[in-house]
């Protein structure tokens, strides 16, 4: 009785043929993935503070915040706002703007002061929450190294899985990672997010569970090998998959259930990082069993049948 949960996401003995819709897995996954790229080079990311350098204040008003009055303030000291807007509620106000022209520590920190000078004047009992600058030339670098951090986790992602199982394991991870990874980037463009170090970091997140939630159905799909030598690859396959679904949906709903609160209620700093995260749960959790394991099934239909057989022995 205290032995069993209270709650089945799903049954234990399901006998779902994922497979034949494998054609139709990865014909909508190509075609989000391309639509992604598209639109990553137009529109484009919106780049962050972090990545396009300039300066983001957070203030929070006694009150409803006036923001013509406080735009007008800073027009007038000729600071022109690249963004002005509400966030979470009516007294808390985000400002950025574009770097100086100067593009130096003096120039950075004086426009910084400037800015704070005048929305706390502009409204009476007006707090400075935060206030950060970042030079153009720092936010090249860190866009640089953001990259070089994604794709130093790909690499070492396919060569855990190569070494763990064999190339043709590895490469249908990555390449599922890949699709992964691109309809992110397409989520991203499409809801206007900022991309920042946070958002790298999402990123690298979702690309660490997508891959443990392959890994699990391929530990699963290695022991039927060995176990059922003369079952159909495609059968095996299905069989593997519903033997972890349960484990998978469980792992992922406890996730997106953790994740949710801050997406609703992180405020601007982590709501963004968490949708995204909410995301790349979905799109990890669908691509382990509608693109990895087809990729795996086309991949490996008729060799890791060779691999598994047993040599007899000579007489």
């Amino acid at each position: 009785m205290f032995g069993r949960p209270l709650l089945h996401i799903i049954s234990h003995n399901t006998h779902i043929h994922f497979m034949r819709g494998r054609f139709i897995g990865l014909a909508t996954s190509a075609f989000l993935s391309i639509a992604s790229i598209i639109l990553f080079f137009h529109p484009g990311l919106t780049l962050g503070l972090d990545f396009r350098g300039g300066i983001v204040v957070e203030a929070k008003t006694q009150g409803p915040a006036d923001i013509p009055k406080i735009r007008h303030a800073l027009m007038q000291e000729n600071i022109p706002a690249a963004g002005l807007q509400n966030f979470g509620s009516d007294s808390d106000i985000l400002i950025r703007l574009d770097a100086p022209k100067e593009n130096n520590t003096e120039a950075m920190q004086s426009l910084v002061d400037s800015v704070k000078h005048v929305v706390s004047t502009a409204q009476a009992g007006t707090q400075i929450v935060r206030a950060d600058a970042v030079g153009a030339s720092v936010s090249s670098e860190l866009f640089r190294n953001g990259l070089l951090a994604l794709g130093i986790s790909l690499l070492m992602i396919m060569l855990y899985i190569w070494f763990r199982f064999e190339w043709e394991f590895a490469l249908s991870a990555i390449i599922t990672l890949l699709l992964d990874l691109t309809k992110t980037i397409g989520f991203l463009v499409i809801t206007r997010f900022e991309f920042d170090l946070v958002m790298v970091a999402a990123l690298l997140t979702i690309l660490g569970y997508s891959t443990n939630d392959k890994v699990v159905v391929y530990d699963r799909v290695r022991e039927n090998l060995r176990k059922y030598r003369s079952m159909p690859i495609q059968e095996l396959i299905d069989l593997s998959i519903n033997e972890t679904l349960s484990r998978t949906l469980a792992t992922s709903a406890t996730v997106f259930l953790a994740s949710l609160p801050l997406a609703l209620f992180g405020g601007v700093s982590l709501s963004g990082f968490a949708w995204v995260m909410l995301f790349g749960i979905v799109v990890g959790t669908s691509s382990s069993i509608f693109i990895a394991a087809p990729l795996l099934l086309f991949m490996e239909e008729g060799r890791l049948r060779k691999k598994t057989k047993v040599t007899p022995k000579k007489l």
